[in-house]
């Protein structure tokens, strides 16, 4: 026997009445044996407005419910070498065509072979000779129904790409880490961290700079730079919290175990020096560090925010905004976790509002 999988050409009389692109025609195949009955089908359902393709055979009738993928399938039982029994069991077997309705005809009144066929997913069954009402009555029932499996699909897939798009969103918003807990548990548990480096990295001058500058290139060169920001803090394992104006927030250790924060956060800030010089702003900026313990959470409803407070976010903004010019300043706690990687002098002990005295280290270089 021929491959029942292969392609056919369709009848000239079957492509003459395939729908125009764009309308809302509903196509019914036709697969029956006899031209006479195939013809009768097709005049019955013309009568209420259906646009009737037809097949002469089984195989034929597969390939043109590939090619076209109708709304409806008449499908006859008693047809050589492939029947209807075999043409439903194939239609039902491929995920593109098994949703089609299919109601079997025929002249033979089997009962358990009409149930075989209910069994492997037809729609309906209708007896020969053809009653013109119970035909356009089953065949719009399984048309409506169709239709509102259709609705159906469709409302699923937009529900799906909306869910999508708001996981996309909140990977946007929130760390991974946060955003699975949040859909396993429908919430985040704020938690105590220790040993947790945050940096800051801070424009020095730029509120003079917003003065003799339009808004345009004081947001492109911000966007540039934040985004130079973000993948420095990607490749180093530093998590970004947020910006704060023309400060750029980030924390080492916090969601993901470090052997060295401190150390992840000097070799960033390194590289986020230069990179604020290179653009055309030609910006020069400080970066704070800071090690100890902080509170994480997440805050909002309507826009949330992870965020973390604590004195060690106090510190790390003091030391960033009391420190040298293009450089990395460390907290004394901070040096301690590098000292025998770094070189730094020591800028000595600088007042600090609300901490008093303070020693802050300027890191010069990495020791090889």
């Amino acid at each position: 026997m021929d491959d029942p999988t292969l392609e056919y050409n369709l009848p000239e009389e079957s492509v003459s009445r395939l729908p125009a692109s764009g309308t809302s025609e509903q196509t019914i195949l036709v697969v029956e044996d006899s031209p006479t009955q195939a013809l009768l089908l097709e005049a019955l359902l013309d009568q209420n407005g259906h646009n009737v393709i037809w097949a002469l055979d089984g195989r034929q009738g597969l390939a043109m419910a590939r090619q076209v993928r109708p709304d409806l399938i008449i499908l006859d039982m008693e047809m050589p070498e492939l029947n209807g029994d075999e043409v439903l069991r194939m239609l039902k077997a491929e995920p593109v065509l098994q949703h089609i309705p299919v109601v079997m005809v025929s002249a033979f009144d089997d009962i358990e072979r009409i149930a075989r066929c209910i069994e492997l997913g037809a729609e309906d069954y209708l007896p020969k000779p053809v009653n013109a009402v119970l035909l356009n009555a089953r065949v719009g029932a399984c048309l409506e129904k169709k239709r509102l499996r259709d609705q159906e699909i469709e409302y699923l897939r937009r529900i799906e790409a909306e869910r999508r798009r708001f996981d996309e969103l909140l990977h946007v918003i929130l760390p991974p880490e946060i955003v699975a807990e949040l859909k396993n548990t429908g919430t985040v548990k704020p938690r105590q961290f220790s040993n947790v480096a945050v940096l800051f990295a801070d424009i020095a001058n730029f509120t003079p700079y917003c003065e003799t500058h339009t808004p345009e290139d004081i947001l492109a060169n911000l966007q540039t730079l934040v985004e130079t920001y973000e993948n420095l803090a990607l490749r180093y394992g530093l998590q970004k919290i947020k910006t704060l104006g023309d400060a750029f927030m980030a924390t080492a250790g916090l969601l993901r175990p470090l052997n060295n924060p401190v150390l992840n956060c000097v070799r960033c800030g390194l590289e986020m020096i230069p990179a604020a010089r290179r653009l055309p702003a030609g910006w020069q900026v400080r970066v704070g560090v800071h090690i100890g313990p902080v509170m994480a959470g997440v805050v909002g409803h309507r826009q949330y925010l992870f965020d973390i407070w604590g004195n060690t976010v106090n510190t790390a903004e003091r030391v960033q905004s009391h420190g040298a010019v293009e450089a990395v300043n460390l907290s004394e706690d901070a040096w301690s976790w590098v000292k025998d990687q770094c070189i730094a002098e020591s800028l000595g002990l600088v007042s600090v509002k609300g901490k008093g005295e303070m020693p802050i280290y300027r890191v010069q270089a990495l020791r090889a």
